[in-house]
């Protein structure tokens, strides 16, 4: 892929993609890279890129009434095709917008420890996996590469945006898509527990949804016929990856195991079930 699109400059090389700079926009392109841990594995999944890729498109379709995003067209070179998208530069802000409806991951490893979670207090007794009384927003960090994000409260978040009136509208457009998507992937039998957002700003706009959106990557998504809460979820996202990861004895230090053939297989009909049922279309 990268030799593909070695006319293009390349903007910037992330875990799982890459951007490249065209006429002013940038081609935003998914690997089949896949990472855990903040370590990207040696073992790519197949079509992984093109869920990503056609999962943001659907979404970014779908919520462009709450917030202006940053999608341009799908016009692309053809060896790009499914898995890139052409989209504006935004300059971005430095802060994930996380929206969580249910206690698990890191907000649950907070409450244990405190009962709180970036700040903010939650009633006693919750198990995991609980849903919550209502989505609470939890912003972090956003970490160089192979690093780790670090949850942080609101007050620090506006602090780091350096505008308290902006970071209550990320909150706003944090909850409100959160809220949105919900209800929608709850109509095809599929809770998202959590997700995270990033947004830019461009001339004459401070608010764009940017980067990907609501993905196998950057969210939890859990079958719903199968919930129950009290322990962790079976999941459509990688965290069948880091379950593997975690009972491989693998330290969480670089590099990262190789995949098995079993594992890799099953990771990728998570990613297209939860694309085809969220979304109604086929992967192409």
């Amino acid at each position: 892929m990268t030799s593909a699109l070695a006319d293009l400059n390349l903007h910037s090389s992330g875990k799982v993609r890459e951007m490249y700079e065209v006429d002013g926009d940038l081609l935003m392109v998914a690997s089949d890279r896949i990472s855990a841990y903040d370590v990207v594995l040696p073992t790519p999944i197949p079509d992984k890129g093109k869920v990503l890729t056609q999962m943001s498109l659907f979404w970014f379709e779908t919520t462009q009434h709450i917030v202006p995003n940053h999608y341009v067209s799908q016009d692309v070179p053809g060896e790009a095709k499914g898995r890139a998208l052409r989209v504006k530069r935004l300059d971005m802000y430095p802060v994930e917008c996380v929206a969580r409806g249910y206690l698990s991951g890191s907000g649950w490893r907070e409450y244990r420890e405190s009962g709180a979670v970036c700040g903010i207090e939650l009633p006693e007794g919750l198990r995991e996996s609980d849903k919550l009384p209502e989505p609470i927003f939890t912003p972090a960090t956003k970490a160089e590469l192979g690093e780790h994000d670090e949850n942080i409260d609101f007050e620090r978040a506006a602090e780091l945006i350096g505008d308290r009136a902006l970071m209550e509208e990320l909150r706003r457009a944090t909850l409100e898509l959160y809220q949105h998507a919900s209800d929608h992937a709850a109509s095809r039998g599929i809770i998202i527990a959590d997700t995270k957002f990033e947004f830019g700003s461009s001339p004459g706009c401070e608010v764009v949804l940017g980067d990907e959106v609501l993905t196998p990557d950057s969210s939890r998504f859990w079958p719903a016929d199968d919930y129950e809460p009290g322990r962790s979820q079976a999941s459509f996202d990688k965290q069948y990856v880091r379950d593997w990861l975690d009972e491989s004895g693998w330290d969480h230090t670089p590099p990262g195991p190789e995949l098995p053939d079993d594992v890799v297989e099953i990771t990728r009909a998570k990613y297209v079930e939860a694309y085809e049922r969220i979304s109604g279309r086929q992967l192409s």
